[in-house]
């Protein structure tokens, strides 16, 4: 399964889902550019028309006491993160970590998994590392994994990475970048959050603050459920 099939919504401050229309795809498929085909990711292109229409939302939206109300109190909206628009069974894949032994994701079933993309070479991946540590240390008690995935790095490369910053959680090598282009990584960093079910819940592109008030906002409440 490969990821980059399925479309994912946004959720942006405002709650606005916007979605790139048919025909801007086909257009931009005959100019040569990357089309999304039937993509469970959103584009980031937006057209002039949904500009227009998403700033007359958040308008509309900053006139309703009720909805700035549940955007301020959403973690997942402040955050920038986005849930697939279907039901989204994470690929399962069995990767070696920087000791050579296995480390399979459907040994982690139960578990809440938060999963990462990253490089060395890539500064928000560094950025964000300390955060997605106490995250880890706060929680791991609680039926919660942290497991990064390296994409095409060697131990020898990684492992330095790893003792700098005093990450305790699971790493993984990703050497010929086949489970990063199963979850549709195209850029780094990327995180999805994987469910106790084995269904993704969302995914983050990009750095994150992970030690925000937003973020330990909502690990708290997602520990708490225990489906």
């Amino acid at each position: 399964m490969n990821l980059a099939r399925d479309g994912f919504r946004a959720a942006p401050p405002g709650g606005l889902r916007t979605r790139v229309p048919q025909a801007k795809r086909e257009r931009q498929t005959r100019r040569g550019a990357e089309a999304p085909g039937r993509s469970r990711f959103p584009s980031a292109s937006l057209t002039l028309c949904g500009v227009v229409l998403c700033s007359l939302a958040i308008l509309f939206l900053s006139w309703s006491p009720m909805a700035g109300a549940a955007t301020r109190a959403d973690p997942m909206q402040e955050l920038g993160l986005q849930a697939p628009n279907e039901v989204v069974a994470a690929p399962e894949f069995s990767l070696s970590d920087l000791a050579g032994k296995k480390v399979q994701l459907k040994a982690l079933r139960g578990n809440l998994v938060f999963l990462n993309f990253f490089a060395t070479w890539c500064g928000p991946c560094r950025e964000e590392m300390p955060g997605m540590e106490r995250l880890f240390r706060a929680h791991q008690d609680k039926g919660f994994v942290v497991l990064a995935v390296n994409m095409q790095e060697s131990a020898k490369t990684v492992r330095p990475f790893v003792q700098e910053l005093k990450l305790s959680f699971p790493i993984a090598l990703d050497a010929e970048g086949t489970v990063s282009r199963d979850y549709g990584v195209r850029a780094l960093p990327v995180s999805f959050l994987i469910g106790r079910d084995g269904r993704i819940l969302w995914r983050a592109i990009g750095g994150r603050d992970w030690e925000s008030a937003q973020a330990r906002k909502l690990f708290a409440q997602l520990v708490a459920e225990k489906k």
